[in-house]
């Protein structure tokens, strides 16, 4: 038989007889159609054959009935290594009954090759399984580069959505902020002080580097919804009065419901989920004392409680329209003060330990 590409000398075909003709025999039909053949008399020298090779054999040529290890053992093997899960197994063996068959088939194989060989018949099934598995790795690859272009895609369309809402969300710091700095300080101190959480046992599960990744890109939309809320409120220079800060209050679920409104049919993400989660629940109390719905405990997402303390510390520590900066170990006792009140107790004991390494704070020597 012809060879069918000018690549044919770089397929190799592992065949594996404890009867020393049998190899001879499988040897001289594989070399005869261009292939390499690599021989073993048993399971263990086929496996190290396997192992000691840069690049795996096409196809697998195994007697089933072998000393020590028989070919169906074999095969289930190559099976369940997701190694070698891949290569087609022909079983060659002067054993065709019915139930054989059937078990060699359940187990994996691809086809049967009686014994004793007939040139033509070999030739064929070889030819026809590795043109099939050629085909299979051909469909996989290109399968494989069109999930990336699709992820290459979403990818761009979701950095679009993030930077639409960053523009967003930076107008109204524009606005409300005096220093310019509080949505950089927002997503900085939040992966600071999710990253050091991730050390904490309490949090380790839950913090992934995923987590992490998310809380930095989604935290800088906590006030989103202050979008809808009247200049005359939001730029007020003096503390608002009981009714300027109910309309104020809206603010986090007029965020929440934006954010969904925007993403209404899009295929949902972990960054839209969290920013959502952030926007409707960073000003809820541990203790239930927040709002907009008076969550407490766990029951407030981890996303929108590590927020909770970035927003409130970055907020003391800054200048604002209707106020000067609190000193710094002012701050500090007041967040602790509000462990277990208005902040999650445990994220408080990490702030505690890592608040040096936030933006927007100045040492004293």
């Amino acid at each position: 038989m012809n060879r069918t590409s000018q690549n044919d000398s770089d397929i190799k075909i592992l065949v594996v007889d404890d009867v020393e003709v049998n190899l001879i025999i499988l040897e001289e039909i594989i070399k005869n159609m261009g292939y390499q053949a690599l021989l073993a008399q048993s399971v263990k020298e086929a496996l190290e054959i396997i192992g000691s090779s840069d690049d795996l054999p096409k196809l697998i040529l195994s007697d089933i009935s072998m000393p020590e290890t028989d070919g169906f053992t074999f095969c289930s093997m190559l099976k369940n290594d997701p190694y070698t899960k891949d290569i087609p197994v022909i079983f060659i063996s002067a054993m065709d009954s019915a139930s054989d068959l059937s078990k060699g088939f359940a187990l994996g194989a691809v086809d049967y090759i009686p014994k004793p060989f007939d040139k033509t018949e070999v030739e064929m099934r070889i030819s026809t399984h590795l043109k099939i598995y050629t085909m299979q790795k051909d469909l996989e690859e290109n399968n494989r580069q069109l999930n990336l272009v699709v992820a290459r895609q979403m990818e761009k369309l979701r950095i679009e959505q993030k930077n639409i809402m960053t523009a967003l969300a930076r107008l109204v710091e524009s606005k409300e902020n005096v220093s310019g700095n509080h949505y950089k300080n927002i997503l900085y101190n939040s992966r600071i002080l999710a990253e050091g959480m991730q050390l904490y046992p309490k949090f380790e599960q839950e913090v992934t580097d995923d987590f992490i990744d998310t809380i930095e890109s989604s935290a800088g939309l906590h006030d989103i919804g202050k979008l809808m809320i009247p200049d005359s409120i939001l730029l007020k220079n003096a503390p608002l009065d009981e009714e300027e800060r109910k309309i104020m209050c809206t603010h986090a679920e007029l965020g929440a419901k934006t954010l969904i409104d925007i993403y209404e049919g899009v295929e949902t993400n972990d960054f839209i989920d969290m920013a959502i989660d952030i926007a409707w629940y960073h000003h809820e109390c541990w203790d239930g004392s927040g709002y907009p719905k008076g969550l407490k405990g766990d029951a407030i997402p981890l996303s929108a409680r590590i927020v909770k303390v970035v927003d409130v510390f970055d907020a003391m520590i800054s200048e604002r329209r209707y106020k000067k900066p609190i000193p710094l170990d002012q701050t500090l006792t007041y967040m602790q003060e509000k462990a277990g009140m208005i902040f999650d107790p445990d994220i408080i004991r990490v702030f505690m330990r890592i608040y040096r390494n936030f933006k927007g704070i100045r040492i004293k020597d």
